[in-house]
């Protein structure tokens, strides 16, 4: 995953900071961050922190739609945040940089290195986040529990060439991500070890399919 800053020295990225007079602001664990993305025409980059995207459905219930943590982007264009149904919901003190976005892509002096690969770093990460948002829509759109799970095994494994599957987060997240009830994908996950589909050792999973 190509990070915002990389191959960009720390002294040249404190010049990109002076560049566009950027503001670094903290929050507190607690803060929704949902309204103020809606009125800022800037991007914002985590250096340090977590953040939950969530989801309210109609029956009130909340589903983790995606979680940022350092070095990931932040923007109502990366994170697709558009109404009162989403909260951006900072879970431990975040400091998040922000560049305004028009300085950014009206900037006159193309000639700086270091510039260049600052905007190829965001365009990059801009199509990881599409390919992202295009596969948790193609889990999504499995009606049972079952082909979700199947579904992301399958993604897992084709992006790491490997049936060996580390989960990067909690059971409890999966079931988040999934957009599923944690019990109900628990024992589903039994019936696809059961069935040989699947082995299961902690975190760790091994694909049969």
């Amino acid at each position: 995953m190509t990070k915002p800053f990389e191959n960009i020295s720390e002294k040249n990225k404190q010049k990109l900071f002076n560049m566009f007079h950027t503001d670094i602001i903290t929050y507190k664990a607690g803060e929704d961050l949902s309204n103020m993305l809606l009125d800022k025409n800037s991007i914002g980059i985590i250096i340090e922190g977590y953040i939950q995207i969530i989801k309210e459905n109609l029956n009130g219930s909340k589903i983790v739609i995606d979680e940022l943590y350092e070095d990931d982007v932040l923007s109502i264009k990366t994170i697709y945040v558009q109404d009162s149904e989403y909260e951006v919901l900072v879970k431990e003190q975040t400091k998040i940089v922000f560049f305004d976005l028009e300085a950014l892509s009206t900037y006159p002096n193309n000639e700086k290195g270091y510039y260049n690969m600052f905007i190829k770093n965001l365009f990059l990460i801009l199509n990881d986040k599409i390919n992202e948002k295009n596969e948790r829509i193609q889990i999504l759109s499995k009606k049972t529990i079952r082909n979700r799970l199947l579904e992301y095994f399958s993604i897992v494994k084709v992006k790491n060439g490997s049936n060996n599957i580390y989960l990067p987060f909690s059971f409890m997240a999966l079931a988040d991500y999934l957009g599923v009830d944690r019990s109900a994908m628990s024992r589903e996950l039994s019936y696809l070890k059961e069935e040989g589909f699947i082995e299961i050792k902690g975190k760790r999973i091994k694909l049969t399919f």
